[in-house]
């Protein structure tokens, strides 16, 4: 009995998926998620939009899988080389040239509290991953004397994880709001180490 056909399927499936999920990632980027963006999504697979779910458990999970190709594609391209504060800035100039994939993230975030939710996973490891990066970032520079060292490495992680997110929903309301220097601010005051 021959098991060829089976993977030949698996890989179609697997294939659709990935095409699926490239396809959304750009037409996210550019015209947000919401409205008549996963019909524009099937039609450039060449599918109807009911099909899209054959290959996702429903919309959550297609969006969190977005999400993690947004993620991946900037670990690709290099914006991740350098680790902790230096990132900040160039994240949030990306994030300012994506707006649906920064209003995506921002709404995902805001309803996968729920253990149950299909993002809750994905958010958790991530804010887990950026703060943990984030304090041993910070850690080096404070035994480097470059931060202050009267505040705990990952109470000040937390603190500018707190600041990027509060930065990037004040920007989807007021596109004047400059996240890549509200981020720099905050590193130079709040991380500076204290006038002697």
């Amino acid at each position: 009995m021959s098991t060829s056909k089976p993977r030949g399927q698996y890989a179609k499936g697997a294939e659709r998926r990935e095409q699926i999920i490239q396809t959304a990632t750009d037409v996210f980027a550019t015209e947000g998620f919401e409205g008549t963006a996963l019909k524009r999504v099937a039609e450039l697979v060449g599918v109807k939009e009911a099909t899209l779910f054959h290959y996702f458990r429903g919309k959550q999970e297609l969006l969190t899988a977005v999400l993690a190709e947004r993620d991946r594609r900037s670990l690709a391209a290099g914006e991740h080389e350098e680790v902790g504060l230096r990132l900040l800035v160039p994240v949030a100039e990306r994030n300012r040239k994506e707006p649906g994939l920064t209003t995506l993230y921002a709404v995902a975030s805001a309803t996968a509290n729920d253990p149950a939710h299909d993002s809750h996973p994905y958010f958790q490891e991530r804010y887990a991953m950026l703060v943990e990066e984030l304090a041993e970032d910070i850690g080096r520079r404070q035994e480097a004397g470059e931060v202050r060292r009267d505040v705990p490495a990952q109470k000040l992680a937390r603190l500018v994880v707190a600041t990027f997110d509060g930065l990037q929903l004040q920007w989807l309301y007021d596109k004047n709001v400059d996240m890549a220097d509200g981020l720099t601010q905050l590193v130079d005051v709040l991380l500076a180490p204290p006038a002697d």
